[in-house]
């Protein structure tokens, strides 16, 4: 009988699992093949691509920023939220309308927020209004060093309640009654964090953090509507590099530079999970 039905939960998965190869898979692997090829004449060139693009100033600047984006905006979005979730779900009287609150700039419209950067940071925006009335020199916000802390800002502002509502699922499949029973061991609310609440959120500190590792990359929209193709080089991502190759047709150098970020990507969540299996 088991061996009747063992495998009959393949058939569910099969549909998304042909969609993921033909649409994904087999195009990830043409990548590779032609990150080993001439992009005019097609004929092998070996790791000739590869050799360029790493020797690309433009790619060592938006890997750069890239990284350095990464770095900083994760473990602040990921202190940020957590504070935020257990504040909420210790005070939940000011949960219902806190919780909407943080969710709304998800379902602000990109060309909005774009909008509000505008209003915000333009040369004529709200903030050098306010600075000449102070008799301060105005600034060019996006065109200076200050763009990377807006792109910051924006990137913890736009995903802050996702991560939020993370931890909050995380945090209510924690039974109150281990907090309880360590509370009248003379437990002090800080070691009953960190040694019954924190633990118990390992799994999903590792779903959040490769999230909105993910999600670092959907920050490109907001920087390229405001700033265009070529905007101040501390804000200058892998995703305009991309856009720009993409546009001089440089198919040789994308089909690299994809590979070696796809590497990349997979190194860092790979050496995540086996972080975080070992403290499971």
């Amino acid at each position: 009988m088991r061996n009747k039905y063992e495998y009959r939960g393949l058939w569910f998965i099969l549909p998304s699992l042909l969609g993921v190869m033909i649409f994904i898979l087999l195009p990830f692997m043409d990548v590779v093949r032609r990150s080993f090829m001439g992009a005019v004449n097609g004929r092998w060139v070996g790791l000739a691509n590869y050799r360029n693009v790493l020797g690309n100033q433009a790619f060592l600047l938006a890997a750069g920023n890239t990284a350095r984006f990464a770095a900083i905006c994760i473990p602040l979005l990921i202190g940020l939220s957590l504070f935020t979730a257990v504040f909420l779900q210790r005070y939940k009287t000011w949960g219902g309308w806190l919780k909407s609150a943080y969710l709304v700039p998800m379902a602000i419209p990109v060309a909005s927020v774009v909008l509000l950067w505008r209003v915000l940071f333009d040369r004529q925006g709200i903030l050098n209004g306010g600075l000449s009335l102070l008799g301060l020199p105005v600034r060019d916000w996006m065109n200076s060093g200050t763009a990377f802390g807006v792109l910051v800002f924006s990137y913890i502002w736009k995903n802050l309640g996702y991560d939020v509502v993370l931890w909050m699922a995380g945090l209510s499949a924690i039974p109150e009654s281990l907090s309880e029973a360590a509370r009248v061991d003379g437990a002090s609310e800080w070691q009953c964090f960190w040694r019954i609440t924190l633990p118990n959120l390992i799994p999903t500190l590792f779903t959040i953090t490769v999230l909105s590792f993910l999600n670092s990359f959907k920050v490109f929209r907001e920087a390229y509507l405001v700033a265009g193709n070529y905007p101040d080089q501390s804000m200058y991502l892998m995703q305009h590099l991309f856009n720009n190759w993409f546009r001089d047709l440089d198919m040789d150098k994308m089909a690299a530079g994809a590979v070696l970020m796809s590497l990349v990507i997979l190194a860092l969540i790979l050496l995540l999970q086996k972080a975080w299996g070992r403290e499971e």
